[in-house]
């Protein structure tokens, strides 16, 4: 925001799963000699490797290197909450929660609806100013969070990066930085009030803002803002990439995207998928993609040049962690068939995905 247009308090900020893209897009917000907005993090396994140095190492493409200070660093959701008791932290590693509460609640975890209730998780964090911004994969990620918080402002957000966390406390951005932002009322079915309701205007405005602070304070220029209808467009298609690429390189056997289209089949199966949803999404949004998004063509060739890539997905089935099933193949399924549309080539990976996690787990548990 320009500084003309600061407000009189300072904008509390934190992030929730501060793994690779929340580090980075943490540190894009913080800006060395200005007191808004302050940012704060709630990180999983690397907590004490940013607490004890006091900072996260960046080694950019974009922006170079630096080292990103936040404002205070929790260990878990309770040393978070605000209560009236508390204090503003005073160093970079001080863990005091704000007492007036947090102004934006930013979830970058993982989305794992059928292992987890994130929105039970960050419950006590929220206050009735507090506005949630969901930077995480799938569809339909959002509804969980209007349901529990009808009243808060939502954004919801689709980010094109490539971030991993090399070591604990050090993050590396190889390419793109993109962030797609769209406010979230009420979803898009046909109950949906007028898009001019007060929890819908609210949330364009802090949509607004926070698009604006990660422009001018933190340099990224492709921050996008949208209407609700054209983020989850967007969500849609990016469902193209990331149904279509994740489950196969588990299903493949491990190979990677760029590798999946060297194969005649698999290139075959990849853009079956990607068609699938181009045709389903249009029936499910009630509007059609537009010419400015990739064709599933275009994708493919842009892959083509990314070699070396390993999905998300895959990693995590590497590793024996649970799977973004459920947003990435299972909400699309269900979103689509209760409006009347049938997506098979989703329906079958989500089953057969589905099946290979749960014998897995239990032949850890010894029941096969």
């Amino acid at each position: 925001m320009a500084s003309s247009n600061k407000p009189e308090k300072p904008i509390h900020i934190l992030f929730v799963g501060a793994g690779a893209v929340g580090c980075f897009y943490a540190s894009r917000l913080h800006h060395v000699g200005t007191e808004h907005p302050l940012l704060s993090l709630k990180p999983r396994s690397n907590y004490k490797a940013i607490a004890d140095a006091g900072n996260v190492q960046l080694q950019t493409h974009s922006f170079g290197n630096y080292a990103f200070a936040p404002y205070a660093v929790f260990p878990n959701i309770d040393a978070a909450v605000p209560s009236a008791s508390s204090s503003s932290p005073t160093a970079a590693a001080a863990a005091t929660p704000p007492s007036e509460g947090w102004d934006y609640i930013i979830v970058t975890t993982k989305a794992l609806p059928d292992r987890t209730d994130d929105t039970a998780t960050i419950a006590p964090l929220v206050s009735a100013k507090s506005c949630l911004v969901l930077i995480q994969n799938g569809v339909g990620v959002e509804e969980p969070y209007r349901k529990r918080f009808p009243h808060n402002p939502i954004v919801s957000a689709v980010t094109v990066i490539s971030a991993e966390q090399i070591r604990h406390g050090v993050i590396r951005q190889n390419r793109w930085t993109r962030i797609s932002l769209g406010p979230y009322g009420h979803g898009l079915s046909t109950t949906t009030p007028s898009s001019d309701d007060q929890v819908t205007r609210l949330s364009d405005e802090r949509m607004r803002s926070l698009a604006q602070w990660w422009t001018e304070l933190g340099g990224i220029r492709d921050v996008e803002s949208h209407t609700e209808l054209e983020l989850q467009t967007i969500r849609w298609h990016k469902l193209c990439i990331n149904a279509a690429f994740n489950p196969t390189a588990v299903l493949s056997g491990g190979r990677g995207n760029a590798d999946q289209l060297t194969d005649a089949e698999l290139r075959i199966h990849v853009l079956g998928i990607m068609n699938e949803i181009r045709d389903a999404a249009p029936l499910v949004l009630g509007a059609p993609f537009p010419d400015t998004l990739a064709s599933p063509e275009k994708i493919v060739k842009s892959t083509e040049r990314n070699t070396g890539g390993r999905p998300s997905m895959l990693l995590d089935w590497e590793a024996g962690r649970p799977m973004e099933i459920e947003v990435i193949l299972g909400n699309p399924v269900r979103i689509a068939r209760a409006r009347g549309v049938e997506m098979p080539r989703l329906q079958s990976l989500y089953a057969l995905l589905g099946s290979m996690q749960r014998m897995r787990e239990e032949r850890g548990k010894g029941k096969l």
